[in-house]
């Protein structure tokens, strides 16, 4: 028999709630509107001085050109980093969800890279591809590639792009074997009598099984490339070259630290709050109808 509780009063569960509310008021809600009132400040090069210029900021940020150059840079990174870290990692699982021998050394060394922080990941593939001394990229400059991610700006979006991806595989990984296991082999079975073949079987019974796991990651992921991958962006090329990797969470960074700009850096970050937030509302508006729970 299921016991349930009851609380007769609001103090207990007032005190029980009190813990999450400060942790969310202190590291969310005081930030961001810190944020929001520091985006209508500017502050002389010095800082002794501030005025209040209402939308100054947000009008000198959208006439710069370099703003809408980063705005692209965060849709192409973002776009692939997505769609290569889901892709694999659901291949992945499909493969671990088989009974392998060693299965578990395999699954065990495809969680690893969940451990390392973004900013190791970034420095481990900046290693491997760097062009005087990366092992990977002496094969590329033997095949005939000029390969080169401190000149190249298509290069180093390359390289941006392997390394988030690959950080975030273990992630996904994770959740789409969580997801498989979770299927009634019983469904598998009865499609197999019936003779769907095991593509037929995919598209038709699994996947449309994980889709709330992969409704689930779609969102993760989207915040994880906004956010999450500022490391890797430092260590490997800094925004570089020229600002071809330079995303808008990484220029919110380099306006506000290295030009001093205290008040477009967070006129920057409340329209990317804005932005994540806008599409999150349009993935759950939209995409979370096709999810079958």
């Amino acid at each position: 028999m299921q016991k349930n509780a009851y609380f007769t009063g609001l103090t207990v569960p007032l005190l029980l709630l009190l813990p999450q509310l400060v942790i969310t008021v202190l590291f969310f809600y005081w930030p961001a509107s810190q944020a929001v009132w520091q985006s209508f400040l500017l502050q002389d090069a010095f800082g002794i001085s501030t005025d209040f210029v209402w939308f100054e900021n947000y009008i000198t940020l959208f006439s710069n050109p370099g703003y809408y150059k980063a705005l692209i840079n965060t849709a192409i990174f973002s776009s692939f980093v997505c769609v290569l870290s889901l892709s694999i990692a659901l291949l992945f699982a499909v493969m671990a969800d088989r009974q392998l021998r060693g299965g578990e050394i395999y699954k065990t060394l495809l969680i690893w890279p969940y451990a390392v922080a973004p900013a190791i990941a970034g420095v481990l593939w900046l290693f491997m591809f760097d062009p005087s001394l990366g092992m990977l990229a002496r094969g590329l400059q033997s095949l005939g590639i000029a390969w080169n991610p401190r000149l190249d700006g298509n290069h180093a979006m390359a390289l941006v792009i392997l390394a988030a991806t690959w950080k975030q595989i273990s992630y996904n990984f994770l959740f789409f074997l969580a997801g498989l296991q979770s299927i009634p082999k019983s469904v598998i079975e009865a499609a197999v009598i019936d003779g769907a073949g095991p593509w037929r079987r995919f598209w038709t019974i699994v996947f449309p099984l994980l889709s709330p796991t992969t409704f689930f990651l779609l969102v993760v992921n989207i915040v994880y490339v906004f956010f999450d991958t500022f490391g890797i962006i430092d260590t490997v090329t800094g925004g570089g070259p020229s600002g071809a990797t330079e995303t808008l969470v990484y220029k919110v960074y380099s306006d506000g630290k290295g030009g001093s700009d205290l008040g477009g850096s967070a006129a920057q970050s409340v329209i990317l709050l804005i932005m994540v937030i806008a599409m999150t509302a349009v993935q759950f508006r939209f995409i979370e109808r096709k999810v079958s729970y």
